[in-house]
């Protein structure tokens, strides 16, 4: 693979993958690093949970999982793995709430032509696996509840892995990872909030409306005092779980009331980039790490325990679907834009590493995991069988997009010299300056 940059541009050719405004990348970048503290933190949790499984101790690790604890009066006397999937993952799509927002309405979502890649990139990297998922499933072996699970990508593992393999992805790459990792999210609460609603008690989502109303009321005013806003969100959260909805779209909801301009209209970051400074590491350091750790351990039963999950279609389909479909979907995608639109790479950047970044999206995990539960329920055969897909269809596509990456990073220490270089000393790279973007 060549570390040339490709042919120049076509005059007037729309460009892909290119960089944003100086504002833009470093606050993706700070997101970024934000989450690599998580991935790894996700990836020790989900590695003890393995290891634990599959020893003599095994049993203790399922006792504790599937121990019950909670209120019964109000139907909440729950596993600790349950709690771990609907209420600490409650926290981290508030955070993902968030981000939807910010992107809509002061990122790339919010501008059509800079977001039609990430969308299309999305959508293709979400059909394609599930189409993947269902011709492994089509037999009468096979379980087509399951055809959401390899559609996620985990961008917290992700951008731990790349942190591990020190890599340096220019900041249209990482803006693309991102962004493709926020869409990715809507589509997924979406699915969830729609196909995985077992029995809905409409009376409980519209009582869910009331805290989620005063919620958005304070915030729009700017009131964000947490013995205020917190005990709203828990009884948001509360009705949205006895409704039937999964919970955690609670979270969803109330991170889309959340304002993202300030009121005086001054730059500067709004109350959703403030509460996302304040939640986000509770959600990366102690909300995903714990998901995964009771979510990630399976007892995969030595060699033939795992040749037994591998038999099983769902598995086969999971595997495939997150290594072959995440890369044939988001590279497909991404080439059939630049085909109809005739739009060009960026100048320093070649299909190798689309090629790549589509690997690495076939990292899905927490939120795979989610819909594994969801579709089989916890602890059952089939759920054991998801993880196992799960978690080798993640190593398999973690490996493959390293390889890919690492002999591109050449290439990405020479345009991280270019992207960081501010001659003049003025705390702005001097690469935006001359594109004369660097107040966008």
């Amino acid at each position: 693979m060549t570390d040339q940059p490709g042919p120049p541009h076509s005059p007037g050719r729309a460009r892909l993958l290119s960089r944003g405004s100086w504002l833009e990348d470093s606050r993706i970048a700070g997101v970024l690093r934000a989450e690599t503290t998580g991935g790894l933190l996700l990836i020790v949790g989900a590695l003890v949970a393995i290891v634990w499984a599959n020893t003599p101790w095994g049993g203790l690790y399922e006792a504790v999982r599937d121990y019950e604890i909670g209120p019964a009066s109000l139907h909440l006397d729950l596993s600790i793995g349950t709690w771990a999937a609907d209420g600490l993952l409650a926290i981290f799509f508030f955070v993902v709430g968030l981000e939807l927002k910010r992107e809509f309405v002061a990122g790339d979502l919010r501008d059509p032509r800079r977001a039609a890649l990430p969308m299309a990139a999305a959508v293709g990297g979400m059909a394609v696996p599930a189409l993947v998922f269902v011709a492994w499933n089509l037999g009468a072996d096979g379980d087509l509840r399951g055809w959401a699970i390899p559609t996620a990508t985990d961008i917290a593992f992700a951008v731990a892995i790349l942190a591990v393999i020190s890599t340096h992805l220019p900041a249209g790459l990482r803006t693309f990872l991102l962004t493709l990792a926020v869409v990715d999210d809507l589509l997924a609460i979406t699915i969830i909030a729609l196909f995985y609603t077992s029995e809905l008690k409409p009376l409980f989502l519209l009582a869910a409306l009331v805290p989620i109303a005063v919620f958005a009321l304070l915030v729009q005013r700017r009131i964000h005092r947490g013995w205020l806003l917190v005990p709203l969100a828990v009884v948001a959260w509360v009705l949205v779980h006895e409704s039937g909805v999964h919970a955690t779209v609670a979270g969803v909801l109330l991170g889309f009331t959340v304002p993202v301009l300030r009121r005086d209209g001054a730059d500067g970051p709004g109350l959703a980039e403030h509460l996302e400074h304040l939640v986000r590491p509770v959600s990366a350091g102690i909300a995903v790490p714990v998901f995964a750790f009771f979510a990630a351990g399976v007892d995969v039963g030595g060699l033939s325990g795992l040749v037994e999950s591998l038999s099983d279609p769902v598995a086969l389909g999971i595997l495939t679907g997150l290594v072959v479909g995440k890369t044939v979907g988001i590279t497909g995608a991404t080439w059939l834009l630049s085909r109809f639109t005739r739009a060009e790479l960026d100048d320093d950047l070649a299909w190798v590493d689309v090629l790549g970044l589509s690997m690495l999206a076939g990292i899905g995990f927490t939120v795979s995991l989610l819909i594994g539960e969801l579709a089989f329920g916890q602890g059952s055969v089939r759920d054991e069988h998801v993880k196992v897909g799960v978690l080798l269809g993640s190593l398999t596509a973690t490996v493959l997009a390293s390889v890919v990456l690492r002999s591109r990073n050449r290439v990405y220490r020479r345009i991280e010299e270019r992207e960081t270089l501010d001659a003049d000393a003025d705390g702005v790279p001097d690469v935006y300056q001359r594109r004369g973007d660097d107040h966008a």
